[in-house]
């Protein structure tokens, strides 16, 4: 498994696509960020908080966890190498995991240049009590989450498709799914049950409070592992 973990690490920035998409949205992030006006704009707050990146980083992720992992399985079907990884002394949950494992580690070196927002912040800010530490460590906490169940979501969604392209969109349909669309069903329908707590907005804003609570780590852990186990029964039926 660590063998394609390193292989998925290697073919990514092995063209200058993998440094291109990491770089646009590390580019975006800051024009937002710092020179754009507007909601996100950290200098307009007025105050030292990171606030508007966490808001902004989900809508962000939602776009660059399909892009890199859109090529996981859908490349190899499209050029025929995905039986012959299957012939090789691995398994198929151990492929699946080291594709999932590898493209999350790609996410998690794009979002690692973004600790200097820290950095600047904590100098921004005039008295220490102005920066909430906490939450901000609540946020990043979440964001890993949040991007462990993206990446589960375009893993899968590679599978579906030899094209890239269809894989993607499919990747960003249901990752837009499940992060705004049991908010919006939730305003349309009146119902005892929280429709929107079976969203992951409702659960990433709990765990960026800076309190982790065990229902929004096992909400997801079971996202990633449900669309894990999708993965797996997709390719057990190409096999």
């Amino acid at each position: 498994m660590i063998a394609i973990i390193k292989k998925e690490i290697n073919l990514f920035f092995a063209s200058p696509i993998g440094y291109l998409v990491i770089a646009l949205f590390l580019i975006i992030n800051g024009l937002f960020l710092w020179v754009f006006t507007g909601n996100y704009n950290i200098l307009d707050a007025g105050f030292a908080d990171l606030t508007a990146y966490f808001d902004l980083a989900p809508l962000l992720l939602m776009f660059l966890v399909p892009a890199v992992s859109m090529r996981a399985f859908s490349d190899e079907m499209r050029m025929g190498t995905l039986e012959l990884l299957l012939t090789k002394p691995i398994s198929l949950s151990q492929l699946v995991l080291g594709k999932y494992f590898g493209t999350v580690l790609l996410i998690v070196l794009a979002i690692l240049p973004t600790l200097l927002y820290v950095i600047t912040i904590a100098n921004l800010a005039s008295i220490e009590a102005n920066w909430d530490v906490g939450s901000t460590i609540g946020s990043y906490i979440g964001l890993l989450f949040l991007v462990l169940a993206y990446t589960a979501i375009g893993v899968f969604s590679s599978t579906l498709s030899k094209n890239q392209i269809v894989a993607f969109i499919i990747a960003i349909f249901f990752c837009f799914l499940f992060y705004f669309g049991f908010e919006g069903l939730s305003s349309v329908i009146n119902s005892e049950f929280s429709i929107e707590s079976l969203g992951m907005k409702s659960h990433f804003e709990s765990v960026a409070r800076g309190v982790l609570d065990t229902r929004d780590i096992i909400y997801f852990l079971s996202i990633s592992i449900l669309f894990l186990t999708f993965t797996f029964i997709n390719l057990e039926e190409k096999s």
